[in-house]
């Protein structure tokens, strides 16, 4: 899938999540809507593309991913 399109679904999420909660809670409860919604290979492109710099990632969703990046099984 088009990076930049996994992008705008992630900081659309986030504009679901993020007024109705303190930030450190919204950056989890968007990365258990991902965990949940999202094919393995999607989650695996986001990571990648945070991973690089994370152009255009809100700051929510920025935290969000870190939280993914942070739960992926680790190569090697």
């Amino acid at each position: 899938m088009d990076a930049e399109h996994l992008v705008q679904m992630v900081n659309d999420i986030g504009n679901f999540f993020t007024p109705a909660h303190p930030p450190a809670q919204a950056a989890k409860e968007i990365a258990a809507h991902i965990r949940r919604s999202w094919d393995p290979r999607m989650r695996k492109q986001i990571v990648e593309v945070w991973a690089g710099g994370g152009a255009d990632l809100s700051d929510a969703g920025r935290a969000a991913i870190a939280i993914l990046a942070a739960d992926a099984p680790r190569a090697g």
